[in-house]
């Protein structure tokens, strides 16, 4: 189980000594913390740079979640004419938005099989490559 210390760390390097020092480490396991249902969760990993306006980057972790609540604007992955996306998602008016100006919205149109597979709850930054991911990818 990994041991989580409550505290928010700066950026900046201020000094020498761990700030963490005089805190508790907390037992936590990531799951818990990450995955709101797990029977539902899948994670994905993010291609190509038309979602990084919305802090999402090529090589991220999505964590998608089939179960969590629908909102007017969700980012989601969805599955689009057999092409798997990342894209925001106006439920309203069935648009689909990248966050880089170069990709037009999309207007899902009838004859289009869209279906969308959850939402991105989470995303996480991968700074170095995991041998672990490229395990599980085809």
């Amino acid at each position: 189980m990994l041991q989580v210390i409550p505290l928010a760390a700066q950026a900046g390097i201020a000094g020498f000594e761990s700030p963490a020092a005089e805190y508790k480490q907390l037992g936590l396991d990531l799951d818990e913390l990450l995955i709101e249902h797990p029977s539902a969760t899948f994670i994905g990993l993010a291609k190509g740079d038309s979602m990084q306006g919305y802090g999402i980057f090529d090589g991220d972790l999505l964590i998608v979640d089939r179960a969590a609540q629908r909102s007017p604007l969700d980012i989601v992955v969805a599955n689009l004419n057999g092409v798997f996306v990342c894209k925001l998602f106006d439920r309203r008016k069935l648009i689909l938005f990248s966050a880089a100006d170069e990709h037009v919205p999309y207007e899902l149109r009838q004859d289009d099989i869209f279906d969308e597979e959850g939402v991105v709850i989470r995303s996480i930054r991968m700074h170095r490559h995991s041998k672990m991911v490229n395990k599980c990818l085809p």
